[in-house]
Protein backbone atom coordinates (compact mmCIF):
# COMPACT_ATOMS: atom_id res chain seq x y z
CA UNK A 1 0.00 0.00 0.00
CA UNK A 2 1.51 3.44 -0.77
CA UNK A 3 1.97 5.63 2.10
CA UNK A 4 2.69 9.58 1.48
CA UNK A 5 4.03 12.46 4.23
CA UNK A 6 2.50 15.93 4.16
CA UNK A 7 4.03 17.99 6.98
CA UNK A 8 5.68 15.81 8.86
CA UNK A 9 2.76 12.89 9.02
CA UNK A 10 2.33 9.73 7.32
CA UNK A 11 -1.12 8.87 5.26
CA UNK A 12 -2.18 5.82 3.55
CA UNK A 13 -3.64 5.83 0.27
CA UNK A 14 -6.13 3.82 -0.51
CA UNK A 15 -5.16 0.33 -3.29
CA UNK A 16 -8.75 1.12 -4.95
CA UNK A 17 -8.90 4.80 -4.38
CA UNK A 18 -6.45 7.09 -5.00
CA UNK A 19 -8.41 10.21 -3.71
CA UNK A 20 -9.36 7.88 -0.23
CA UNK A 21 -6.53 9.06 1.96
CA UNK A 22 -6.16 8.51 6.02
CA UNK A 23 -3.81 9.32 7.92
CA UNK A 24 -1.68 6.59 9.97
CA UNK A 25 -1.86 5.52 13.48
CA UNK A 26 1.43 6.67 14.77
CA UNK A 27 0.85 10.17 13.57
CA UNK A 28 -2.26 10.29 14.96
CA UNK A 29 -0.20 9.27 18.13
CA UNK A 30 1.75 12.38 17.83
CA UNK A 31 -0.42 14.87 18.91
CA UNK A 32 0.40 13.14 22.62
CA UNK A 33 1.85 15.90 24.59
CA UNK A 34 5.37 14.26 25.32
CA UNK A 35 7.22 16.85 26.09
CA UNK A 36 6.75 16.54 30.06
CA UNK A 37 9.99 13.88 29.59
CA UNK A 38 11.08 14.50 26.02
CA UNK A 39 12.85 17.63 26.92
CA UNK A 40 14.44 16.23 30.10
CA UNK A 41 16.22 12.96 28.18
CA UNK A 42 16.77 15.39 25.06
CA UNK A 43 19.27 17.76 27.88
CA UNK A 44 20.57 15.01 29.37
CA UNK A 45 22.04 13.00 25.98
CA UNK A 46 23.22 16.30 25.36
CA UNK A 47 24.76 16.49 28.52
CA UNK A 48 26.09 13.09 28.36
CA UNK A 49 27.80 13.65 24.83
CA UNK A 50 29.34 16.91 25.92
CA UNK A 51 31.21 15.03 29.25
CA UNK A 52 32.09 11.88 27.77
CA UNK A 53 33.53 13.87 24.45
CA UNK A 54 35.10 16.95 26.17
CA UNK A 55 38.42 16.66 24.64
CA UNK A 56 36.78 16.18 20.84
CA UNK A 57 34.32 18.71 21.27
CA UNK A 58 36.74 21.19 22.31
CA UNK A 59 39.12 20.55 19.78
CA UNK A 60 35.73 20.98 17.04
CA UNK A 61 34.55 24.13 18.95
CA UNK A 62 37.90 25.24 18.45
CA UNK A 63 37.66 24.95 14.72
CA UNK A 64 34.41 25.66 13.80
CA UNK A 65 32.49 26.43 17.14
CA UNK A 66 28.46 26.33 15.03
CA UNK A 67 29.67 22.76 13.71
CA UNK A 68 29.94 21.66 17.94
CA UNK A 69 26.85 23.07 18.24
CA UNK A 70 25.12 21.54 15.67
CA UNK A 71 26.73 18.24 16.50
CA UNK A 72 25.94 18.36 20.27
CA UNK A 73 21.90 19.36 19.39
CA UNK A 74 21.84 16.61 17.09
CA UNK A 75 22.79 13.70 20.11
CA UNK A 76 18.95 12.97 20.46
CA UNK A 77 18.22 12.61 16.48
CA UNK A 78 21.03 10.59 16.04
CA UNK A 79 20.26 8.02 19.07
CA UNK A 80 16.43 7.60 17.68
CA UNK A 81 17.66 7.25 14.57
CA UNK A 82 20.13 4.65 15.24
CA UNK A 83 17.14 2.89 17.56
CA UNK A 84 14.66 3.36 14.69
CA UNK A 85 17.16 0.84 12.59
CA UNK A 86 17.70 -1.17 15.01
CA UNK A 87 14.08 -1.70 15.84
CA UNK A 88 13.21 -2.03 12.01
CA UNK A 89 15.80 -4.84 11.44
CA UNK A 90 14.57 -6.95 14.73
CA UNK A 91 11.06 -6.52 13.22
CA UNK A 92 11.95 -7.94 10.06
CA UNK A 93 13.48 -10.94 12.02
CA UNK A 94 10.60 -11.48 14.26
CA UNK A 95 8.54 -11.45 11.30
CA UNK A 96 10.54 -14.16 9.11
CA UNK A 97 10.77 -16.44 12.74
CA UNK A 98 7.29 -16.47 13.08
CA UNK A 99 6.20 -17.71 9.40
CA UNK A 100 8.95 -20.43 10.11
CA UNK A 101 11.79 -19.09 7.67
CA UNK A 102 15.41 -19.57 8.34
CA UNK A 103 17.62 -16.99 9.81
CA UNK A 104 20.77 -17.71 9.14
CA UNK A 105 23.73 -15.50 11.11
CA UNK A 106 23.15 -11.80 12.02
CA UNK A 107 25.00 -8.91 13.11
CA UNK A 108 25.88 -9.17 16.49
CA UNK A 109 24.02 -6.82 17.59
CA UNK A 110 20.89 -7.90 16.51
CA UNK A 111 21.99 -11.68 18.05
CA UNK A 112 20.21 -10.81 21.65
CA UNK A 113 16.93 -10.31 20.19
CA UNK A 114 16.42 -13.23 17.87
CA UNK A 115 17.68 -15.34 21.08
CA UNK A 116 14.79 -13.66 23.17
CA UNK A 117 11.99 -14.36 20.45
CA UNK A 118 13.37 -18.13 19.93
CA UNK A 119 12.82 -17.61 23.76
CA UNK A 120 8.89 -16.50 22.93
CA UNK A 121 8.17 -18.42 20.88
CA UNK A 122 9.36 -21.60 22.87
CA UNK A 123 7.66 -20.79 26.20
CA UNK A 124 4.35 -19.16 24.55
CA UNK A 125 4.19 -21.22 21.46
CA UNK A 126 2.08 -19.31 19.54
CA UNK A 127 -0.09 -19.47 15.82
CA UNK A 128 0.66 -16.63 13.46
CA UNK A 129 -2.10 -15.40 11.52
CA UNK A 130 -1.22 -12.54 9.86
CA UNK A 131 1.79 -9.67 10.07
CA UNK A 132 2.19 -6.27 8.57
CA UNK A 133 -0.80 -5.96 7.00
CA UNK A 134 -2.74 -2.37 7.13
CA UNK A 135 -5.98 -2.09 8.92
CA UNK A 136 -8.28 0.66 7.69
CA UNK A 137 -10.83 2.55 9.09
CA UNK A 138 -13.20 4.49 6.74
CA UNK A 139 -15.49 5.14 9.99
CA UNK A 140 -13.45 6.89 12.04
CA UNK A 141 -10.57 7.96 8.71
CA UNK A 142 -7.43 6.32 10.03
CA UNK A 143 -5.01 3.40 8.52
CA UNK A 144 -1.75 1.30 9.85
CA UNK A 145 -0.07 -1.11 10.05
CA UNK A 146 0.16 -3.95 12.77
CA UNK A 147 2.65 -5.65 13.60
CA UNK A 148 1.18 -9.40 14.06
CA UNK A 149 -2.01 -11.00 15.06
CA UNK A 150 -1.14 -14.60 17.34
CA UNK A 151 -3.08 -17.41 18.22
CA UNK A 152 -2.22 -18.15 22.05
CA UNK A 153 -3.28 -20.75 24.48
CA UNK A 154 -4.15 -19.28 27.90
CA UNK A 155 -5.28 -21.36 31.17
CA UNK A 156 -8.03 -19.52 33.53
CA UNK A 157 -5.45 -17.42 35.04
CA UNK A 158 -4.38 -16.36 31.91
CA UNK A 159 -1.29 -17.95 31.65
CA UNK A 160 0.21 -19.20 28.27
CA UNK A 161 0.78 -23.05 28.03
CA UNK A 162 2.86 -23.98 25.20
CA UNK A 163 1.25 -27.50 24.92
CA UNK A 164 -1.76 -25.74 23.39
CA UNK A 165 -3.72 -27.03 26.07
CA UNK A 166 -5.78 -24.02 27.39
CA UNK A 167 -8.42 -21.86 25.74
CA UNK A 168 -7.17 -20.43 22.05
CA UNK A 169 -7.58 -16.58 21.87
CA UNK A 170 -6.75 -14.65 19.23
CA UNK A 171 -4.67 -11.83 19.86
CA UNK A 172 -3.56 -8.46 18.18
CA UNK A 173 0.20 -8.11 18.77
CA UNK A 174 2.69 -5.50 18.92
CA UNK A 175 6.71 -5.88 18.84
CA UNK A 176 8.66 -3.30 20.95
CA UNK A 177 12.26 -2.94 21.31
CA UNK A 178 12.64 -0.09 23.02
CA UNK A 179 14.05 0.44 26.77
CA UNK A 180 10.32 0.89 28.13
CA UNK A 181 7.01 -0.02 27.29
CA UNK A 182 4.63 3.41 27.09
CA UNK A 183 0.73 2.98 27.14
CA UNK A 184 0.60 4.83 24.28
CA UNK A 185 0.67 0.94 22.99
CA UNK A 186 -2.55 0.97 23.82
CA UNK A 187 -4.39 3.46 21.62
CA UNK A 188 -2.65 2.26 19.01
CA UNK A 189 -3.85 -1.42 19.17
CA UNK A 190 -7.56 -0.67 20.22
CA UNK A 191 -7.20 1.50 16.80
CA UNK A 192 -5.89 -1.36 14.83
CA UNK A 193 -8.77 -3.79 16.70
CA UNK A 194 -11.47 -1.58 15.52
CA UNK A 195 -10.96 -0.78 12.07
CA UNK A 196 -12.81 -1.49 9.48
CA UNK A 197 -11.02 -4.40 7.60
CA UNK A 198 -7.44 -5.88 6.85
CA UNK A 199 -5.08 -5.39 3.45
CA UNK A 200 -3.32 -7.54 2.47
CA UNK A 201 0.02 -6.72 0.65
CA UNK A 202 -1.72 -7.63 -2.88
CA UNK A 203 -4.81 -5.22 -2.08
CA UNK A 204 -7.05 -8.07 -1.17
CA UNK A 205 -9.42 -7.20 2.07
CA UNK A 206 -11.21 -9.01 4.48
CA UNK A 207 -13.86 -7.93 7.59
CA UNK A 208 -11.68 -7.47 10.79
CA UNK A 209 -12.10 -10.25 13.07
CA UNK A 210 -13.08 -10.03 16.54
CA UNK A 211 -10.55 -9.87 19.18
CA UNK A 212 -10.13 -11.68 22.50
CA UNK A 213 -7.48 -9.79 23.54
CA UNK A 214 -4.00 -7.55 22.78
CA UNK A 215 -0.48 -8.00 24.01
CA UNK A 216 2.86 -6.25 23.61
CA UNK A 217 6.17 -8.37 23.21
CA UNK A 218 9.28 -6.25 24.50
CA UNK A 219 12.55 -7.63 23.36
CA UNK A 220 15.27 -5.92 24.33
CA UNK A 221 18.95 -6.97 23.88
CA UNK A 222 18.77 -8.08 27.94
CA UNK A 223 15.89 -9.32 28.60
CA UNK A 224 11.62 -10.32 27.28
CA UNK A 225 8.43 -9.99 28.41
CA UNK A 226 4.81 -10.65 27.32
CA UNK A 227 2.69 -8.13 28.38
CA UNK A 228 -1.08 -8.29 28.32
CA UNK A 229 -2.66 -4.56 26.83
CA UNK A 230 -6.42 -3.08 27.84
CA UNK A 231 -7.73 -1.53 24.88
CA UNK A 232 -11.29 -1.29 25.74
CA UNK A 233 -13.70 1.50 25.29
CA UNK A 234 -12.63 3.83 27.08
CA UNK A 235 -9.07 3.73 25.54
CA UNK A 236 -10.29 3.71 21.83
CA UNK A 237 -12.32 6.82 22.78
CA UNK A 238 -8.82 8.57 24.09
CA UNK A 239 -7.91 7.43 20.67
CA UNK A 240 -10.96 9.47 19.04
CA UNK A 241 -9.82 12.42 20.92
CA UNK A 242 -6.31 12.45 19.22
CA UNK A 243 -7.92 11.62 16.01
CA UNK A 244 -9.79 14.52 16.60
CA UNK A 245 -7.12 16.77 17.90
CA UNK A 246 -4.65 15.42 14.68
CA UNK A 247 -8.00 17.36 12.49
CA UNK A 248 -7.72 20.13 14.41
CA UNK A 249 -3.73 20.74 14.12
CA UNK A 250 -3.74 20.07 10.47
CA UNK A 251 -6.55 21.91 9.39
CA UNK A 252 -8.82 23.41 11.55
CA UNK A 253 -6.11 25.55 13.52
CA UNK A 254 -5.34 27.10 10.14
CA UNK A 255 -8.66 28.34 9.50
CA UNK A 256 -10.18 29.83 12.96
CA UNK A 257 -8.31 33.28 13.15
CA UNK A 258 -9.12 35.48 10.04
CA UNK A 259 -7.41 38.00 8.65
CA UNK A 260 -7.22 41.44 10.35
CA UNK A 261 -10.07 43.95 9.71
CA UNK A 262 -8.40 46.53 11.37
CA UNK A 263 -4.44 46.83 12.31
CA UNK A 264 -1.99 49.88 13.14
CA UNK A 265 -1.46 52.31 9.86
CA UNK A 266 2.26 51.58 8.56
CA UNK A 267 2.55 55.19 7.24
CA UNK A 268 2.20 58.68 9.75
CA UNK A 269 -1.46 59.35 11.07
CA UNK A 270 -3.19 62.34 9.36
CA UNK A 271 -5.43 64.23 11.80
CA UNK A 272 -8.49 65.50 10.19
CA UNK A 273 -7.82 68.85 10.98
CA UNK A 274 -4.54 68.09 8.95
CA UNK A 275 -6.19 67.24 6.06
CA UNK A 276 -8.80 69.76 5.59
CA UNK A 277 -5.87 72.71 6.10
CA UNK A 278 -4.51 71.28 2.92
Amino acid sequence: MRTIYRGGSRFYVHPENRELIHPGVTSILGMLAKQNFLAPWQAKLTAELAVDSIEFIADMAANDRDGAVDYLKGAARRYTKVRANVGSEAHDLFERLIRGEYVGRVRSDLEPYVKHFREFMEAVNPEFVRAEDVAWSDTYGYAGSFDVWLYVWLDEEGIPTPDRSGVRHLIMGDWKTGKNTYPDVALQLAAYQRADYVIDPDGNREPMPEFDGAAVLHITDETWAFKPVDTGDEVFAEFLRLRGTFDWDRDLSRKVIGKPIAKKSTGKLVTGTQRRAR
